[in-house]
């Protein structure tokens, strides 16, 4: 090639070739420095469950514990060895926010559990579920105290990998937090939600790091999941088994075959199976594996029941309690407020002067 007929160095020279590409031949050639850099037979860590689908696409769950440097490390690793076309991560929209913030604001989110927050989740999700919440933000909030770290790392750390893999999408897999904690509380009988509220009101138990890496084991975690569902059968069905559909869904979802773009509207679709990272907790990697093969349908767990007659009573005791121990603390502060002004020797001058005004 003459030096007349080569390309011009710089911007000028790299935008003239730009315009020559089409966006399907720009899509092919990214496409395929995406294929080339994908391990065909990756190193994965031992956390990370394969699964296939009818037409040939690939899901990789990693199974994670929530409080965990070990998890981070497996999450990066595995997006990377894989370069997926979706990464599917166990949040919802309303706890979105955490891929935003950083690790220190998440620690101090963590740890201030005060009447605000009480407010917006009572506002957001019924007096019965946002009660449930703050306690299960109190044990979040324990762990956190203990461990010195904010939960959800791995999710924050899938975020920024998979925004460094070409047409890798991000999609949120769980199902929205209300829709669980209103299912929770109507599946409990009153004195379940009572004796639920009082051991994670007391929860004070040490936690090291230790513990937390113990989970990532699944014999440990089936155990831990055994002792829980012989104590709250329903609550186990609610939170656990129900999200387990409902994440297995979602990922069958995410691996759906990935249509080519076309150069022209006559040319034939063409598609290729689908590569997924999820990211979940190890306690739902089983009832993933479980559920794979079956036909999902999700319209049943995504109701929520009307209350209860039980959790009726309950509402209605605790506004009376709240409005008793108000309109009592009223009544004492007046009381003592009165008796305390009729003491002072002003106010009794006053009201002697005022006996003596009739007598004369």
């Amino acid at each position: 090639m003459s030096s007349s007929d080569a390309p011009e160095d710089g911007p000028k020279g790299a935008s003239s070739i730009s315009q020559n590409i089409s966006d399907a031949d720009a899509f092919k050639i990214l496409l395929e420095m995406k294929l080339k850099k994908r391990q065909k037979r990756p190193a994965l860590p031992n956390t990370v469950t394969e699964l296939n689908t009818e037409d040939g696409s690939k899901v990789y769950v990693v199974g994670t514990a929530h409080f965990s440097d070990s998890s981070k490390k497996d999450v990066v690793k595995t997006i990377q060895e894989v370069q997926p076309d979706v990464v599917v991560v166990e949040l919802c929209q309303y706890r979105v926010s955490m891929l935003k913030m950083d690790e220190k604001t998440l620690l101090k989110e963590a740890k201030e559990i005060n009447l605000e927050k009480l407010q917006q989740a009572i506002k957001q999700n019924g007096v019965m579920s946002g009660l449930m919440q703050m306690l299960l933000l109190k044990v979040s909030a324990h762990i956190t105290e203990q461990l010195g770290m904010a939960p959800g790392g791995e999710f924050r750390e899938a975020f920024k990998e998979a925004s460094k893999v070409p047409f890798c999408k991000f999609h949120l897999g769980d199902r929205p937090i209300p829709v669980t904690f209103k299912r929770a509380i109507a599946a409990l009988s009153f004195w379940q939600k009572v004796k639920l509220a009082w051991g994670l009101c007391f929860l004070s138990d040490p936690i090291s790091k230790d513990d937390v890496e113990k989970c990532k084991q699944k014999d440990l975690l089936e155990q831990m999941m055994a002792e829980m569902i012989g104590e709250f059968p329903d609550l186990h069905r609610t939170i656990v088994s129900e999200r387990d559909i409902y994440l297995t869904y979602m990922l069958k979802q995410a691996a759906k075959q990935i249509e080519l773009p076309r150069a022209s509207e006559n040319e034939p679709r063409k598609y290729i199976p689908a590569v997924v990272v999820g990211v979940v907790g190890m306690g739902h990697v089983p009832g993933i594996e479980k559920n794979w093969n079956s036909d999902l349908k999700i319209q049943e767990i995504m109701s929520v029941p009307p209350p209860s007659a039980s959790s009726k009573i309950f509402k209605f005791v605790l506004k009376a309690t709240v409005f008793g121990l108000l309109g009592y603390s009223c009544y004492r502060i007046g009381h003592r407020t009165v008796q305390f002004v009729l003491s002072m020797p002003a106010t009794q001058s006053y009201l002697q002067r005022l006996t003596e005004v009739p007598q004369q």
